[in-house]
């Protein structure tokens, strides 16, 4: 019986750690041919060398994704040596936290544009080619505080409340093209994430709710369930949590 992934053509930004790595290999696990973005390009490229030697399909391509042209060079890329561009994963994402009293200006507009921006260029990429096919699945990374906000977090949280809105609107939009849009919102998972926070008050209240952090399988384990759905289902939304997790 097909799980849907075996031999899909998936995108996946911010490929070079955390959610983005595990969800890599484990698409890939489980047949995928996987095209990794990312800025830090020696990581990638040690990952699809290493998939490549395992008898699978990757390609690592250097991407900024606040750079609208590097987004797009990445899913062409995609499609001109593989045919097509089945999936998506618009993982990459920055958690800078801290009360907006310390006027962390510069940290606002990072955050911005890696977390928002990066998104809508991941989707202006994929669309052209996915509305040609008839056919394609964009998931999108919001977070727990994309449903929710902390002392500290009110940018982060406006990001990732943002990528829930722009993936609902998206959802309504895409139904004559037959594309599917998943918005996955993790909790507390053990990633490389909370180490962009530089305030040392509020990285300490975010050290201690990844205490119980779980493993960056997890996400990858909501990718493939969404994407393993049959073709005429649509699971729009995952929200999950360390089972301990309060917040």
């Amino acid at each position: 019986m097909s799980n849907n992934i075996d031999g899909k053509v998936v995108v996946i930004t911010g490929a070079s750690s955390g959610l983005g790595e595990a969800t890599a290999r484990h698409l890939s696990a489980k047949g995928a041919i996987v095209v990794l973005g990312a800025r830090r390009v020696d990581r990638i490229q040690s990952l699809a060398d290493e998939l490549t030697s395992n008898g699978s399909k990757a390609l690592a391509i250097t991407t900024d994704v606040t750079d609208c042209d590097q987004v797009k060079k990445l899913v062409d890329a995609a499609v001109e040596k593989y045919g097509r561009i089945d999936a998506i994963v618009n993982n990459a994402g920055l958690m800078p936290q801290a009360p907006l009293e310390r006027l962390k200006i510069d940290e606002w507009n990072r955050t911005i544009d890696v977390n928002i921006k990066g998104v809508l260029y991941g989707i202006a990429a994929v669309l052209p080619y996915m509305k040609e096919q008839k056919a394609g699945h964009i998931i999108n990374v919001s977070s727990v505080a994309g449903h929710k906000v902390n002392p500290g977090g009110a940018v982060y949280s406006a990001t990732k409340h943002a990528v829930r809105v722009l993936s609902e609107g998206l959802r309504q939009e895409v139904k004559p093209y037959n594309i599917r849009t998943t918005v996955i919102s993790p909790g507390a998972v053990a990633t490389e994430l909370p180490n962009s926070t530089t305030d040392p008050e509020t990285a300490e209240r975010i050290r201690k709710v990844y205490e119980s952090a779980i493993p960056a399988d997890s996400f990858a384990r909501a990718v493939a369930f969404a994407m393993s759905q049959p073709e005429d289902v649509d699971v729009n939304e995952i929200l999950f949590r360390p089972t301990g997790q309060m917040m």
